[in-house]
């Protein structure tokens, strides 16, 4: 099967069982190997799954919006490119792909430092890592990244690995709905794709800016579950920026992604 069976099946996942995992308190799907719920600078992966993971993607750093950052990621030269998904013998890798939405939010980081600079930043949904990669170049004084898979966890770690980078700390476990952290920045790339998880994201990051004034950027290339939505209304359009062909292909041709701040009486950030 080509990739591009991958990418019906991850997007339809995105819609059903990876949703419900994230409304659930119980975090993402069950995997074969015991869960790590926190990583921290210094943590070692599995021999094993390390092994997996740098013989089945390929490092890039072209095609997308961010050229700075090296990522591992699943490419056409990529044995699972052309196998049946159900071969893959972990969770779903949606960390594996560069969504436009995170692209779009590690491209305004790096190009506007002084949003991050000297700030605590929460990177949710975190992925491949990259828009917490971002945020520590450019010069975050804290950065935890999060996401519901513990294969992300450890596919973040390589790819700090291959920026030249120490670890952050990452947490592996579903922390919406929980109580609001003491965090300058929150950012979220393409997770507006259910309806009743965006509901939850909408409740929860109203929470924290009420009880800690944190700023929240969103991530989004405009898709009909986030335009639909009534947060919609309560953000203000920072910026946009074209997608590269090769992300296009990938996308269904969706051509440009966004950052939206959800303080809409603010102005926009800028440098």
């Amino acid at each position: 099967m080509a990739f591009r069976g991958w990418k019906r099946l991850l997007l339809v996942a995105r819609q059903n069982a990876l949703a419900k995992a994230w409304r659930s308190r119980k975090g993402g799907p069950v995997l074969r190997w015991k869960r790590c719920c926190h990583w921290s600078a210094g943590k070692s992966l599995d021999p094993e799954v390390r092994a997996f993971l740098e013989e089945n993607t390929e490092v890039t750093s072209s095609g997308h919006l961010t050229p700075e950052i090296r990522l591992r990621l699943l490419t056409p030269r990529c044995r699972f490119w052309r196998e049946k998904p159900d071969l893959w013998p972990y969770g779903d890798p949606f960390w594996a792909i560069y969504w436009p939405g995170g692209q779009a939010l590690s491209r305004y980081i790096l190009d506007n430092p002084c949003v991050v600079k000297g700030r605590s930043v929460l990177d949710l949904g975190s992925g491949c890592g990259a828009t917490a990669i971002a945020a520590v170049m450019s010069g975050a004084s804290q950065v935890l990244a999060n996401d519901i898979d513990p294969i992300a966890g450890m596919a973040m770690i390589l790819n700090c690995e291959l920026n030249h980078l120490n670890p952050f700390p990452i947490t592996i476990k579903n922390i919406i709905n929980s109580e609001a952290g003491k965090w300058d920045l929150i950012f979220l790339g393409d997770m507006f794709y259910d309806e009743q998880l965006a509901d939850s994201l909408h409740h929860w990051l109203r929470t924290c800016i009420k009880i800690q004034q944190t700023q929240v950027l969103i991530g989004d290339p405009g898709r009909h579950q986030f335009l639909s939505h009534s947060i919609r209304s309560q953000l203000h359009k920072v910026t946009e920026y074209s997608l590269p062909e090769y992300t296009r292909q990938e996308n269904n041709g969706l051509t440009s992604s966004s950052v939206w701040s959800y303080q809409p009486s603010s102005s926009s950030e800028s440098c």
